[in-house]
């Protein structure tokens, strides 16, 4: 019986998003590219997806899975002066 559920359980797909790039590039292939949707997920910037998917079918978005760290603010005790 497990090696049935294993059996019907088919491939899994990889995931889509490359995480080391905060913008993909989704490009809409549809009925006549016959490759279907997909993801280009190489790009540092919005404006250079965008100038890449300018006259395509395609749109520009942030990365779901690229790891955003917050900036830590910088605190500076009352008291404590520059140049001292």
């Amino acid at each position: 019986m497990a090696v049935g559920v294993l059996l019907a359980a088919g491939p899994s797909h990889g995931q889509t998003f490359d995480p080391r790039y905060p913008v993909c590039m989704h490009v809409y292939s549809g009925a006549n590219g016959g490759g279907g949707d997909w993801y280009d997920c190489s790009f540092t910037s919005l404006p250079q997806c965008r100038a890449t998917a300018s006259g395509r079918a395609a749109t520009c978005d942030l990365n779901p899975y690229y790891p955003i760290t917050a900036p830590h603010p910088r605190h500076r005790r009352s008291g404590e002066h520059k140049g001292w």
